[in-house]
């Protein structure tokens, strides 16, 4: 293995390209569940709604805002990367970044403070 072979994990567009491609493998974990439950309206309101009581837990209270905040991550991410395919600002690099992952967590924090009231 070469010296310099971890040079380019150093750099702002690896992590956004890792951040990038982890929300969309847990956006991907997540559809079998959906589709599941989409699934069980064909059985019947009482299956659906049985299965809507479990989501009334916390945790998937919790897991509906980071779900959220994947979908905000990995589309403003996408965005970011088409925005730097196609046009030549090479050296705003880290300020779109730094825009998506803000610009998600700011979506992210204003679901979760209207799922609060």
């Amino acid at each position: 293995m070469k010296k310099n072979d971890f040079r380019a994990r150093k750099h702002a567009s690896w992590l956004a390209f890792g951040v990038h491609r982890l929300s969309g493998v847990l956006l991907t974990v997540f559809l079998p569940f959906h589709f599941w439950t989409l699934g069980l309206a064909l059985e019947g309101e009482a299956a659906l709604n049985t299965a809507l009581s479990w989501y009334e837990a916390p945790v998937f209270k919790v897991g509906e805002w980071l779900l959220v905040f994947l979908l905000a991550v990995h589309a403003l991410g996408g965005l970011r990367l088409l925005l730097i395919e196609f046009k030549p600002w090479r050296s705003l690099r880290l300020g779109w970044i730094s825009a998506s992952l803000g610009t998600a967590a700011a979506v992210s924090v204003v679901f979760l403070i209207a799922s609060l009231s």
